[in-house]
């Protein structure tokens, strides 16, 4: 499944000797965390339009667990750098970059995917057109943690629901990796916010997000307490789980309203085309990694301007090195698959 080395993003460094080598959190084979290894791999360069990015900080996403388990659609290069995010410092531009120069702080996304090299490294070689700077006030571990997460949230909020203040908006898990940043910037536009937590601490820190309404989904019924906090129904519901009770759901739609689902590859539920069609909603599915350069730069700019005046925090869990990538990796896959519920936000690890 692997392509060899890419002569690109893995080869020696023009200005420097031959076989210059990094730290880096990778693999040869895909499988269980376990397969991650850490150590000396080859250093990058930048060519072209490619940024040469001394990496000050990445963030693990659910995508990096099923991606190093074997769920590509596409080739990988091998050794394959794990990982989507980053932020950092410029060291080096190609020859044909236009929007950084050395000494910049970027941060960036959607890397690991497609094809392209991953992120978990001492150093990363990303095209210009994946890379934003970072607001001068804002730590390389919150870029980093804000990255796959925000441009997620800020999609399918802004490209695709189309949000409107004065609306009701429905969030599965206000303290989640994508569902912090969807109540934050749902309160940002002027939103009214529903969300889920499955402790009286996590409630605490929805409510501190800017939540409007928090539901325990382990004490109440949700459906019955969405209705009850929205009687009329919700404009937008924002579904962050695996498995979505598209019935379910249904039934707590406001008319003309829009669901977002962003898992669940594997899900088949039943579609309740009836009171689907009659309630003239719409449903939107998306993955992050297929928008276009230019939306996600719309998306960044965004980002950067609600980070900097302080109305959009990121949520970190947990902050460990590079070298526990591997540990990492399984803390996440815990807590996505078996529904752990030992971290709430990001886990942020530096080289």
């Amino acid at each position: 499944m692997y392509n060899t080395l890419l002569s690109n993003q893995l080869s020696t460094a023009n200005t420097e000797s031959p076989l210059m080598t990094m730290k880096a959190a990778y693999i040869t084979e895909c499988g269980p965390p376990q397969n991650i290894q850490y150590g000396d791999i080859e250093k990058p360069i930048a060519t072209g339009t490619e940024v040469l990015v001394k990496v000050g900080a990445v963030s693990l996403n659910p995508v990096d667990t099923y991606i190093r388990n074997g769920a590509n659609y596409w080739e990988l290069p091998n050794p394959f750098v794990v990982g989507c995010d980053l932020a950092g410092t410029v060291e080096a531009v190609g020859d044909n970059v236009t929007r950084f120069q050395v000494g910049d702080r970027v941060w960036g996304t959607n890397q690991g995917l497609l094809g392209r090299q991953g992120t978990f490294a001492e150093y990363c070689s990303v095209d210009q057109d994946w890379l934003y700077p970072t607001p001068d006030n804002i730590s390389d571990d919150d870029a980093a943690a804000c990255s796959l997460v925000g441009v997620t949230a800020h999609l399918g909020l802004f490209r695709d629901a189309r949000i409107q203040a004065g609306e009701t908006i429905f969030v599965h898990g206000g303290t989640g990796g994508v569902g912090a940043m969807v109540l934050q910037m749902a309160k940002h536009a002027g939103a009214r916010v529903i969300a889920t937590a499955g402790s009286e601490e996590k409630a605490a820190r929805c409510r501190e997000l800017g939540a409007d309404i928090v539901i325990n989904y382990k004490a109440e019924n949700e459906l019955e307490a969405i209705l009850q906090a929205a009687p009329e129904g919700v404009d937008i519901f924002w579904e962050t789980l695996r498995e979505p009770n598209i019935e379910g759901i249904v039934s707590v739609m406001k008319e003309r309203g829009r669901i977002v689902i962003m898992a669940g590859r594997d899900a088949r539920p039943e579609f309740p085309v009836g009171p689907f069609y009659v309630k003239c909603l719409q449903l939107f599915g998306f993955v992050m990694f297929k928008a276009s350069a230019d939306e996600l730069r719309s998306c960044a700019e965004d980002i950067n301007t609600w980070l900097a005046d302080g109305s959009l925090k990121a949520q970190i869990s947990r902050k460990l090195p590079l070298s526990e990538a591997a540990n990492a990796h399984q803390l996440q896959e815990d807590n996505t698959l078996r529904k752990e519920g030992s971290i709430a936000g990001k886990i942020v690890l530096t080289p």
